[in-house]
């Protein structure tokens, strides 16, 4: 289907509706990593409603994977290292925003808007735990980044979860290594041969979004145009998860609408999710 799978460094977006199989590919996806490798990608879930995706369950039982859970903070100059058993701990759930970009913000005397400098302070707190939790784990060799539960949006300009995906992506996925490493650990002259001994290609560096539609229709998903300010609109990779009523039965189909840089398939294939996850016709 993807011509030989995702290229490393790229983003891909999974479109599909709740429970057609988004977080059983992302997490395939992920312990695929052991192999290809070396290590396991992390999963980042950004769900905020308190109800599980069950991201451990299905780990657990599709690949013998105990997630276990990164809680793992490094407030600026405080020793840095997680201890062994946070190594292991390839989940973090550290952003639970949801809703509208402008349900965080106020307003400025000039007319303008702001982020709340109380919803700031709890951003920046949460950062101390995030940032840590990718540089660690890419420092140890993981090269996959599985980012979940992120609701549909009428105006994905509008938010707060693309917002922050966008800015976790760009100043924390893909910072250099050396940079977020002294960033990370300080002071820096006390770190350093960590830093310099850990170092690692940002580049190189894969991550699969998964966004919840409305839609759940193959064909309406298929249909579904690319909003403003939604990250499909340049993501390397585009994959649709839909249904489709053939007889008394709803098949579960999924198509490749949008791959960059290798020779893809444009066929519509059939796919269920059976007891290694997803599993082709």
């Amino acid at each position: 289907m993807l011509g030989g799978g995702l290229l490393p460094g790229t983003l891909a977006v999974i479109y599909g509706a709740t429970g057609i199989g988004k977080t059983h590919l992302g997490l395939t996806f992920a312990d695929r990593g052991r192999v290809a490798e070396g290590a396991r990608g992390v999963i980042f879930d950004m769900n905020g409603r308190g109800d599980s995706q069950q991201h451990a369950e299905y780990a657990e039982r599709l690949f013998d994977w105990k997630l276990g859970e990164w809680t793992h903070t490094v407030t600026p100059m405080t020793e840095p290292y997680p201890p062994a058993e946070q190594m292991a701990a390839f989940y973090s759930n550290a952003f639970r925003w949801v809703g509208r970009v402008r349900d965080f913000q106020v307003p400025t005397p000039d007319g303008s808007w702001e982020f709340d400098w109380n919803w700031k302070a709890t951003y920046n707190q949460a950062l101390y735990t995030v940032r840590p939790f990718f540089y660690f784990h890419f420092a140890a060799g993981t090269r996959r980044v599985v980012v979940d539960g992120v609701e549909p949006m009428d105006s994905p300009a509008d938010s707060i979860q693309f917002h922050l995906f966008d800015e976790l992506y760009r100043k924390t996925l893909h910072r250099d290594a050396e940079t977020l490493g002294m960033e990370i650990c300080m002071p820096v002259w006390k770190h350093r041969e960590f830093i310099d001994a850990h170092r690692y290609d940002h580049a190189l560096v894969t991550t699969l979004l998964l966004v919840t539609t409305e839609e759940t229709r193959l064909e309406d998903l298929l249909a579904r145009k690319v909003a403003t300010g939604d990250i499909g609109a340049t993501a390397n990779t585009i994959v649709v998860l839909g249904s489709e009523r053939e007889g008394s039965r709803l098949a579960r189909k999924l198509c490749v609408v949008k791959h960059r840089g290798s020779a893809m398939s444009d066929e519509i294939v059939e796919y269920r999710v059976g007891p290694v996850g997803l599993e082709l016709g």
